[in-house]
C-alpha cells in the first residue's frame, strides 16, 4: 500500500493508474518500467495482462444479476425481409454485450403463426395452416442461424406449452374481471389484425376506381365487423399505462409521445375474441369452443411462454423488447395493460426502432425495391452485413438502405481500418518473432508525440464508453467509439513506421512499444465488437493468442505485461468488398 500512495501522490489530470496494487508480488523493478522520464508513474493498466489480482474493475453502470431480451415475433404471411433482421440483429447485439458483460442472457425469437392473414395465406398456397407455417417458419429460423443470432429460444405459438400459458392468461384476466361477454361493432383491419376506431379510418380512390375505407396509419383496407365476443376492459386502464410511461420506458423518447396521446385520447374496451367461424386457425377460448383468442392477445403472450409462465419461478419481467414502430401500439398500449390486470409487471423497456426504406421510398413488392436479406448475407458475408445494419440503423428514425455505402462502409470500417491494423503489425516482414509485446510506458513517452499521447488512456477508458452506448441501445455509437479508437492506432502506427524500424536492431524497443500499442487496440476494440462482428472478433482474437476465456469486459481493461506469442496465421481474415 506505501507502493500505492507513492504513485498517487505523483499522478496529474488525465493520467491513470493501477487502483489497487497487486496483491502478491508486484516488484519494485517493475514498478520502475512504468516511471516517465520526469519521474511520474503513467499509463498503468488497472491489472496488466500476465498478472493476477483480487481486484476487478467494475462497469461504471451497476451490472444485472440477468437479462431477458425478445424480438418480435413474425407473422408468416410473407417471407422474411431485412426489417425482420434487423430487429434481430439489433437485439443480439445487446445480448451479446450482457453476455461479454457475464450476464446470464435469455434471448427469444420466432414466429407468430395464429391469425386470418396466415389462415389465408396458407389457402393460397392450397396447403394445411400448420403445414404452411412449419415451411414458413423454417425460413425464418434459417435466416436467423445464417446470421447468426444467438438466441436462446425459439418460440412458435403452436406449440404446446404456448397454447398453455396463453389458455392460463386468458383465465387469469378471467377471473380477475378483465374479460367480459360483450357485442362489439366496428372497423376491423384483416392486415392489420387490429380494431380501429371511426377517426382512424378515411374513405380513398382505388387503383380500380372504387370507394374503399382504410386504416389512415396503414393505409390497410378495413372492414365494418359486428360480433359477439369477448371484451378486455381497456378503458380501466389509462391512469396505469400513464404511471408506466412516466418511468421512461419507451427508447428512444421520440416515439413516447404518440403512444402517450393515444392513451389520453380514450381507451375503448378492446374486443379479444374473434367467431370461429370466422377464424378457425387460432386458440380457442378457453369453456367456449365457439370463439377464437384474439390474434394479438394470442401473440403478445409468447414473450411470458418463453419465460416460463405458468410454472412457479418463471422469469418475468422482460428487460427489453425489441419492436418495429409499426407494432409499438400493441407493445406499449394492450401488452402492459394485459400485464398489469393479470398483477404481472409490465416490460422495463421496450426498445422501437425504425424502418429500412430503399431511395427513402418504402419497401414493396409492388415497387420492386425489396432487399432480399438471404443474397445480401451471400454478397457481404453475415459479420458484414451485420455491421452495416447497426452501423447505419439508428432506432430514431428510417434507414435509407444503399447497396453502395453498405460496401463502402465495411471496407472502410472493417477491412482498411480493423483488419489492416492486425496485419500490419502481425505481419512476419515487421513482426517476425510473431509476439505480441509487453507494455513499455517509458518507451512509449518517448516515441509518442503529445497528441499521441492518451491513445492509451483512451484505450483504457474505451470500455466504459462501448458498455454505456450498448446498454443505452446505440449500437451505431459504441461501433464510432471503437472505430475512432481505431483511427488513432492506425495514424499513430503510419507515423512511426515500423516497417522502417525493423531494419534496424537499435529500435527494438520503439518497434515493440509500436507493436503493443498496435496490437493492444485490436485486442480491445476486438471484444468490442464481438456484438456486432462476432465471427470476425473471435478470429481476430484468436490470431492475437487471446484464450476463448479472455474476451469478457473484465479482459478489455487488462494491459499486456509480458510478451506473449500471436496465433496461428490463416491468411487475410476478411476479403475486400467488391
Amino acid at each position: 500500500m506505501n507502493n500505492l500512495c507513492k504513485i498517487s501522490s505523483n499522478l496529474t489530470k488525465g493520467q491513470f493508474v493501477l487502483s489497487k496494487l497487486l496483491s502478491k508480488g508486484f516488484i519494485s523493478a517493475e514498478l520502475e518500467r512504468f516511471k516517465g522520464v520526469d519521474g511520474r508513474y503513467l499509463a498503468i493498466f488497472e491489472a496488466p495482462r500476465g498478472y493476477s489480482t483480487t481486484v476487478v474493475r467494475k462497469p461504471k453502470i451497476p451490472v444485472p444479476d440477468k437479462y431477458f431480451i425478445t424480438t418480435p415475433i413474425y407473422y408468416l404471411n410473407a417471407v422474411p425481409h431485412i426489417g425482420h433482421l434487423y430487429s434481430n440483429v439489433l437485439a443480439d447485439a445487446i445480448s451479446r454485450w450482457y453476455s461479454i458483460l457475464e450476464v446470464p442472457v435469455l434471448f427469444s425469437t420466432g414466429t407468430d403463426e395464429h391469425g386470418l392473414k396466415v389462415q389465408q395465406a396458407a389457402l393460397s398456397k392450397r396447403q394445411e395452416p400448420k403445414l404452411f407455417c412449419d415451411q414458413m417458419s423454417q425460413e425464418f429460423k434459417t435466416l436467423f442461424q445464417k446470421s447468426n443470432i444467438s438466441y436462446t429460444d425459439y418460440i412458435r405459438t403452436t406449440e404446446n406449452r404456448h397454447r398453455v400459458a396463453v389458455a392460463s392468461m386468458w383465465e387469469r384476466l378471467k377471473s380477475r374481471g378483465f374479460i367480459y361477454r360483450g357485442h362489439y361493432e366496428g372497423w376491423y383491419s384483416i392486415s392489420d389484425e387490429m380494431f380501429v376506431s371511426e377517426d382512424q379510418v378515411k374513405e380513398v380512390t382505388m387503383a380500380n376506381g372504387q370507394m374503399q375505407k382504410i386504416f389512415v396509419e396503414s393505409g390497410h383496407p378495413v372492414e365494418w365487423m359486428t360480433e359477439e365476443n369477448y371484451m378486455f376492459r381497456l378503458s380501466e386502464f389509462e391512469k396505469p399505462l400513464i404511471d408506466w410511461l412516466n418511468k421512461k420506458v419507451i427508447h428512444p423518447e421520440v416515439f413516447e409521445p404518440l403512444v402517450r396521446q393515444f392513451v389520453t385520447s380514450g381507451l375503448p374496451d378492446l374486443s379479444v375474441s374473434r367467431h370461429r367461424s370466422r377464424i378457425p386457425w387460432g386458440i380457442p377460448v378457453p369453456g367456449d369452443e365457439s370463439q377464437t383468442i384474439y390474434v394479438w392477445l394470442d401473440a403478445l403472450t409468447n414473450y411470458l411462454t418463453v419465460g416460463g409462465y405458468p410454472s412457479v419461478g418463471h422469469q418475468w419481467p422482460v428487460d427489453c423488447h425489441v419492436v418495429g414502430k409499426d407494432i409499438l401500439r400493441f407493445h406499449a398500449i394492450y401488452w402492459p395493460a394485459f400485464l398489469i390486470a393479470a398483477g404481472l409487471e409490465p416490460p422495463r423497456r421496450i426498445l422501437c426502432h425504425s424502418h429500412w426504406t430503399m431511395q427513402k421510398e418504402k419497401m414493396s413488392k409492388s415497387k420492386g425495391n425489396v432487399v432480399d436479406p438471404f443474397d445480401r448475407l451471400e454478397k457481404y458475408s453475415v459479420d458484414g452485413l451485420r455491421y452495416y445494419l447497426l452501423k447505419d440503423g439508428v432506432p430514431h428514425s428510417d434507414g435509407n438502405y444503399s447497396d453502395d455505402r453498405a460496401i463502402e462502409c465495411i471496407n472502410s470500417d472493417i477491412v482498411n481500418t480493423f483488419c489492416n491494423l492486425l496485419s500490419r503489425c502481425s505481419a512476419k516482414a515487421v513482426n517476425p518473432d510473431q509476439v505480441f509485446p509487453k507494455f513499455d510506458a517509458r518507451a512509449f513517452e518517448e516515441l509518442a508525440r503529445p497528441e499521441e499521447k492518451t491513445i492509451m488512456e483512451s484505450l483504457y477508458q474505451l470500455p466504459d464508453i462501448v458498455d454505456e452506448h450498448y446498454r443505452n441501445f446505440s449500437a451505431n455509437r459504441a461501433l464510432d467509439a471503437v472505430m475512432n479508437q481505431l483511427y488513432r492506432a492506425n495514424a499513430f502506427v503510419q507515423r512511426c513506421k515500423p516497417w522502417e524500424l525493423v531494419k534496424s536492431p537499435v529500435h527494438r524497443e520503439a518497434i515493440n512499444c509500436v507493436l503493443h500499442v498496435a496490437l493492444e487496440n485490436v485486442r480491445v476494440s476486438a471484444i468490442a465488437l464481438i456484438p456486432a462482428i462476432p465471427s470476425l472478433s473471435h478470429k481476430v482474437l484468436d490470431r492475437l493468442g487471446s484464450s476463448r476465456q479472455e474476451r469478457t469486459w473484465r479482459h478489455m481493461t487488462l494491459g499486456s505485461d509480458r510478451n506473449s506469442r500471436l496465433g496461428e496465421d490463416h491468411g487475410p481474415l476478411f476479403p475486400r468488398i467488391k
